[in-house]
């Protein structure tokens, strides 16, 4: 399988890197990972819902020149669908069983992600009703990711 994680911004602190790097290479005996990184847009505090919803598009634009045609979008959106651990790990099963393997997880920057991102994507998924800073959620979305391997292969970990 062929997991992608498009992410607005980079990884700034050692500590944030250095975690991403260890599920990187643990999530390397299970699948080909690709991480991909757009530059964030700069913007100040208060500014009008219009400009804000320009940032998002201007990133929304990076990242869709980053992905795939036939790769199966996964939105991270606070307003999606939660599940379990054993329920990605399912999701993740039955894409595969269904011939879609290449599946890329889009995290968007500060903002979200615009309605436009939305509507497109096949999944939006949640992982909490609360906010997580933009780094931690990729290192949260790539433990998860590695979980669901883990589970799917009734290997021990998830527990």
């Amino acid at each position: 399988m062929r997991i992608t994680v498009a992410a607005v911004g980079k990884l700034k602190e050692k500590y944030w890197r250095e975690a991403a790097y260890e599920y990187s290479k643990r999530l390397g005996a299970y699948c080909r990972l690709e991480i991909k990184e757009v530059a964030d847009e700069g913007y100040a505090e208060g500014l009008p819902a219009a400009e804000e919803e320009k940032i998002k598009q201007r990133e929304w634009q990076k990242i869709t020149r980053q992905l795939r045609p036939d790769t199966y979008l996964v939105a991270l959106d606070v307003r999606g669908e939660q599940v379990s651990s054993e329920q990605l790990s399912a999701r993740l099963d039955k894409l595969a069983l269904d011939g879609c393997s290449d599946v890329t997880f889009i995290i968007g920057g500060s903002l979200g992600l615009p309605d436009q991102a939305l509507r497109r994507v096949h999944w939006r998924l949640s992982f909490s009703r609360l906010t997580f800073p933009h780094q931690l959620m990729r290192v949260m979305l790539l433990e998860q990711i590695y979980r669901a391997f883990k589970i799917s292969r009734g290997e021990p970990y998830h527990k």
